[in-house]
């Protein structure tokens, strides 16, 4: 994907209306430390639009970015080490929840698993959830760049048999800091796109 203008072009919070998207939609999830922020900036090629933060549970809004203006690039509220009330923790699960269940341009959930540790209890939730919603989610391994190169592959198959993933599910390793695996990424994510624009034979 080569990408030639990208935007922050809608924010919803938890009273927020959802928008009515006519491109296709591409959403991440994943836990509030696991480098959400910094995988969307390496994939728009940009250093700071999707903000980063030292501070777990930064991302408190749905963003749409749009892509050269024809998808969107959708950033879900983290899960997890977010230090905020439990009430609030709820209403962002019942905004994602919305969203999942109500977006009409939704291709395909990336869920953000870090490849260091076995998946977490909200791990497993999260992708039983996205699950549930009638998605299957393809699994990012990030901060690779934390572990050995020796060490991959076995941290991998921690990652898939920790989530109990569905045969055949992508899981692809990706690190922030080298860049690797955002290439593997848009393959996968313009497979999706194609996939649905492919004409259906009557």
């Amino acid at each position: 994907m080569i990408i030639k203008n990208v935007s922050l072009e809608t924010v919803c919070g938890i009273t927020s209306k959802l928008p009515e998207n006519a491109m296709p939609e591409i959403a991440f999830a994943g836990k509030s430390n696991v480098g959400k922020s910094s995988l969307i900036n390496a994939l728009m090629n940009r250093k700071a639009l999707a903000r980063t933060s030292a501070q777990p549970g930064k991302t408190q809004t749905i963003n749409f970015y749009n892509i050269n203006n024809t998808m969107y690039l959708v950033d879900l509220p983290g899960y997890g080490y977010a230090k905020v009330a439990q009430e609030v923790k709820e209403q962002w699960g019942k905004l994602i929840e919305r969203y999942l269940h109500g977006s009409g341009q939704l291709r395909a959930v990336f869920l953000l698993i870090d490849i260091r540790h076995e998946p977490s209890a909200n791990d497993k939730r999260m992708y039983e959830w996205i699950v549930y919603h009638g998605y299957d989610p393809i699994i990012i391994a990030t901060k690779l760049d934390k572990i050995n190169r020796s060490q991959v592959e076995k941290h991998l198959k921690m990652v898939r048999t920790g989530l109990h993933v569905k045969p055949g599910t992508a899981i692809l390793p990706f690190s922030a800091l080298t860049k690797q695996g955002r290439d593997e990424i848009w393959e996968q994510v313009e497979m999706l796109l194609a996939d649905q624009e492919e004409p259906e034979v009557e």
